[in-house]
C-alpha cells in the first residue's frame, strides 16, 4: 500500500515538472533559412538567430557544424568569454557577421563545390540543453561556353561520302549541366555527348553534321545554350570551299556583221576565288583578232562570220577546275528579238547566256502590250466620236404608240381603245415641214441635200375608229438610200455612216 502511494506521488511530481518546463521549451526558437544557394567563387550568408523569452535560460555557446556522412564537423564557434574560433579548412573563409548569443549569422566566401551540404546552427543553453536548426547549401557552377568551326577545311566535292562535322559547341564545367541546341537554315543533324568531371561538374558538347555544298557557304550556324534562366548564343559563319561555278557572259544573241566592240567575259564563283582562266574554242582555235585579257575575250575590229562558234572558259582554284561555254552565232543584220540559238552551258548544265537577251524579250512584250492598248484607245475614241456626231435623236421622234420595235418597218398593233384628243388651234397651223412623200423621193433621186432629208417627218394618214378620226404616222417606203432604225424611224445612209 505504501509503495503504491509512493509511485503515485512520483508520477505527480514528474507531471508537474513537465508542465513547468514545457513553456520554457516553447519560448526557445532557433531560426534559419530553409535553403541557400550560390555560384562557385561567390559569397553566401547563412543566417541563424535564437529567440529566448525566459530570463532563467542562459546561453553558453554558439556553434556552426556541417553534416558529414552521419557525423558533425565543427566549422566556427562563438563563446562569450573565449571569443570566435574558426576551424580548418574554413579558417580564412568563414566569419561571424555580428557575433552574439542571440545572432549566429555567418558569411562563407569563395564558394567551392565541396562546400555544398547541410549546415547546422546550434545554441548551448542551461539548464535546457542544446537547441539547433539546419540549412541546405547548394553550390552551382556557371558553364564555360564555346563554339568553333571544324579545324579541318569544309570542302564540297562531287561524290562526297556523306555528312561531316562542321562545328562543335561546348558547355563545360557546369552544375547543373546546360542544354545545347542549334539554329540554322542548313539541313543537318546533331550528336550530343556528356561527361562528368572529378569536381562534380558536367561538360556537354554538341556536334553539327551536314553534307558540304555551295549553298551552305556563308550560312549562319548558331549554337544556343540554355542554363537555368540564362540563354547564351554563339554565331558561326560556315566557310565551305568548292570548285568554281562558271558562266560566260557578253553574247546577247545579236551579233551581226560589222558590229563593233564585242567581248565575252568569264564569271567564276568559287571558294577560294579562281586564280587561273583559260579560253579556247570547242572545235578549232580562237579567231586571230581575239585578245585574251584574263577573264575577258576582246574581239578587235568589226564582227565577221569567222567569230561564230562555241567559246569555252576554264576557271581553276585550289579545289579544282570547271568550265562554262557559250555558243555564238552571227547574223547579217541586227535582230529585233534575241536569237533562239543563244545559250550558255555551265559545267554539265545549261543556262541562259546573257541577261541582255532576257531584257530584250521583256521589252518586246511590254512594247506589244502598249501597242495593243493604244490601238484599243483609238478604236474607242473613233466609235465614241461616231456616236456623238449621229444626227438623229430617237428620244425626240414623235410616235403615237410608245417606243420603236426591233425590226425595221414593224408597226405596233392597233389599240382596242384610243382616247380622242381634240385638235388644238396650235395643231391646226400648217407645218413648215409639210412635204409630200413623192416630193421627198423626188428630192432624194435628184440628189438633194441629205441634211434636209434627215430632218423630214413621217407622212401622216388619217383613219376612222368608231366615228373618231385619228392620225397615224407611217414610215415612208424605204429606198436604196434609206436605212431603217430599231425604233421604226428611217434615216439616210449618209447620216447612218457619219
Amino acid at each position: 500500500m505504501e509503495r503504491a502511494l509512493g509511485a503515485r506521488s512520483a508520477a505527480r511530481l514528474l507531471l508537474l515538472l513537465v508542465i513547468a518546463i514545457l513553456p520554457v521549451f516553447q519560448a526557445q526558437t532557433v531560426t534559419v533559412d530553409d535553403s541557400v544557394s550560390g555560384f562557385i567563387g561567390t559569397d553566401v550568408v547563412l543566417r541563424c538567430t535564437f529567440a529566448n523569452n525566459n530570463p532563467n535560460i542562459k546561453i553558453t555557446q554558439v556553434t556552426w557544424q556541417k553534416a558529414n556522412n552521419g557525423s558533425k564537423q565543427n566549422i566556427a564557434i562563438f563563446h562569450p568569454t573565449m571569443g570566435v574560433s574558426v576551424l580548418a579548412p574554413y579558417k580564412d573563409r568563414v566569419s561571424f557577421k555580428k557575433p552574439s548569443l542571440d545572432d549566429a549569422t555567418i558569411e562563407l566566401s569563395g564558394l567551392e563545390l565541396q562546400d555544398e551540404g547541410v549546415y547546422i546552427c546550434e545554441f548551448a543553453t542551461f539548464p535546457t540543453g542544446n537547441r539547433e536548426s539546419q540549412v541546405n547549401l547548394t553550390v552551382f557552377a556557371k558553364p564555360v561556353i564555346d563554339a568553333e568551326l571544324s579545324p579541318t577545311s569544309i570542302t564540297a566535292r562531287a561524290g562526297h561520302p556523306g555528312k561531316i562535322v562542321v562545328a562543335t559547341c561546348t558547355c563545360a564545367n557546369s552544375k547543373p549541366p546546360g542544354i545545347i541546341t542549334w539554329e540554322t537554315k542548313v539541313n543537318g543533324e546533331t550528336v550530343v555527348k556528356e561527361s562528368r568531371n572529378r569536381n562534380g561538374t558536367m561538360t556537354v558538347s554538341s556536334q553539327y553534321l551536314l553534307v558540304p555544298s555551295r549553298e551552305a557557304h556563308r550560312q549562319p550556324l548558331t549554337c544556343v545554350v540554355n542554363y537555368q534562366t540564362d540563354r547564351t548564343t554563339k554565331v558561326l559563319m560556315l566557310n565551305v570551299q568548292y570548285e568554281p561555278e562558271v558562266t560566260v557572259e557578253g553574247f546577247d544573241g545579236n551579233w551581226y556583221l560589222n558590229r563593233e566592240d564585242v567581248r565575252l567575259t568569264c564569271k567564276a564563283d568559287g571558294n577560294p576565288p579562281a586564280t587561273k582562266y583559260n579560253w579556247k574554242m570547242l572545235n578549232g582555235s580562237l579567231p586571230v583578232n581575239v585578245e585574251r585579257q584574263n577573264t575577258t575575250l576582246l574581239f578587235k575590229g568589226t564582227v565577221t562570220y569567222d567569230l561564230a562558234g562555241t567559246y569555252v572558259c576554264e576557271a581553276t582554284n585550289a579545289i579544282g577546275t570547271r568550265s562554262g561555254l557559250v555558243e555564238v552565232n552571227i547574223t547579217e543584220s541586227p535582230q529585233i528579238l534575241p536569237s533562239s540559238t543563244s545559250r550558255a552551258i555551265v559545267g554539265t548544265g545549261v543556262d541562259s547566256s546573257g541577261s541582255s537577251s532576257r531584257s530584250l524579250v521583256i521589252g518586246a512584250v511590254v512594247g506589244g502590250g502598249l501597242l495593243l492598248l493604244i490601238t484599243g484607245i483609238i478604236i474607242f475614241v473613233v466609235l465614241r466620236k461616231r456616236q456623238q456626231t449621229f444626227k438623229g435623236d430617237y428620244n425626240t421622234k414623235k410616235h403615237v404608240f410608245g417606243n420603236g420595235y426591233s425590226k425595221a418597218g414593224a408597226m405596233p398593233p392597233a389599240p382596242q381603245h384610243v382616247p380622242y384628243q381634240e385638235e388644238s388651234d396650235e395643231d391646226k397651223k400648217p407645218s413648215p415641214m409639210n412635204v409630200s412623200y413623192e416630193t421627198e423621193r423626188k428630192v432624194m433621186r435628184d440628189g438633194a441635200d441629205f441634211d434636209t432629208d434627215s430632218k423630214r417627218p413621217y407622212f401622216t394618214v388619217d383613219e376612222d375608229f368608231d366615228d373618231q378620226t385619228l392620225s397615224f404616222q407611217y414610215p415612208p417606203e424605204l429606198t436604196e438610200d434609206m436605212v431603217s432604225q430599231n425604233d421604226g424611224s428611217i434615216i439616210s445612209k449618209k447620216e447612218w455612216y457619219v
